[in-house]
């Protein structure tokens, strides 16, 4: 019987070193890939096909980080399934460092709101850094004799239900922004979902809708021709596009906010420190001049989270007033 014990004391103590052993060896493995990194090119999926706003802001921040990490930084496009297909290519990387996300607001709620999106955005992916916001605009008929938040609040009280609001489907930003509008206002507007911001600023213009929650640099030219009537921004700061309208937080309902955010994750098992580079990365891109005032003009503010902590807040605050919205005005997208 003590040669027994024997045996397994010695045994338990040679597994005791052997795992303290393999630990040792992959923290060491972990620090010399972060020492090494970048080796070789990264990737940068974006969720959305090309051309949009999302795209537009990842090519430009690959391009200067390839600059800055002295390796390329290649973008592919993957849109389709409510972020599924890109979703899917993410987690079928190695946590290695050279596979990224762009994501925009979309990307908490949508498991909120379709099947299709099947994965968990606080768990299932390492948060790196916000980079970009792209503030809203709330836009009237050129013909209606309102022109500040407080006098539509007041109108869609005197007509509850009466005053449409378009976007470009259910459970896009501009639902969301009108939803929350609804709720924090205590009002009722009627949404009218459409296939794209295109046709619901043809009805906007053509007197057919009331407003729509649209982003700037789709509105600016109509707003230019007096073809329709900013009323105010969704952000908090002003946009530099247009610096006498408001914000609708200062104009009639206090801590209302609903631009747009692009950001980055990466797949759960990234070494920290890597994460912390590319964090540090972005946030020395985002201030680069010519990107910030080339984007600028497209209505697109670049920014930064501070740290990948501090981004991991935020996305738990965006996700929960997405929440509480979607369940609020029991929005629904299958």
């Amino acid at each position: 019987m003590q040669y027994v014990f024997g045996f397994l004391y010695c045994a338990l103590h040679m597994m005791k070193h052997c795992l303290w052993a393999t630990l040792i060896g992959l923290v060491t493995i972990a620090s010399s890939a972060a020492a090494t990194f970048p080796s070789k090119p990264l990737r940068i999926i974006v969720p959305a096909a090309a051309g949009g706003n999302l795209d537009l802001v990842t090519r430009n921040l690959a391009q200067q980080l390839s600059e800055q990490l002295g390796k390329p930084v290649v973008v592919e496009n993957k849109p389709g399934g409510s972020y599924k297909v890109a979703v899917d290519a993410l987690k079928n990387s190695p946590p290695n460092g050279y596979s990224y996300l762009a994501i925009a607001d979309s990307f908490l709620y949508a498991p909120l709101i379709s099947k299709a999106s099947n994965f968990e955005p606080l768990k299932d992916f390492a948060p790196v850094s916000i980079f970009a916001t792209v503030p809203q605009i709330v836009v009237v008929q050129s013909s209606m004799s309102i022109n500040t938040v407080k006098e539509l609040i007041a109108l869609a009280r005197e007509k509850p239900g009466e005053l449409n609001y378009g976007s470009a489907g259910v459970g896009t930003t501009g639902h969301l922004a009108g939803a929350l509008f609804n709720s924090q206002a205590g009002i009722t507007m009627t949404h009218v979902p459409y296939k794209g911001n295109a046709p619901a600023l043809i009805d906007l213009v053509g007197g057919r809708l009331s407003l729509i929650f649209d982003t700037i640099s789709t509105s600016l030219p109509l707003i230019k021709s007096n073809s329709i009537k900013p009323l105010a921004v969704t952000s908090l700061k002003r946009s530099v596009l247009l610096p006498d309208v408001p914000t609708v937080d200062e104009s009639g309902l206090p801590g209302y906010e609903a631009a747009i955010f692009n950001g980055l994750v990466a797949p759960v098992g990234v070494p920290s420190e890597i994460l912390t580079r590319m964090n540090n990365e972005i946030r020395k891109a985002v201030q680069n001049h010519d990107i910030v005032a080339r984007l600028r003009e497209q209505g697109i503010e670049l920014t930064s989270s501070g740290s990948t902590k501090d981004f991991a807040q935020f996305l738990q605050l965006q996700s929960d007033k997405y929440a509480q919205i979607i369940h609020s005005a029991n929005i629904k997208a299958d």
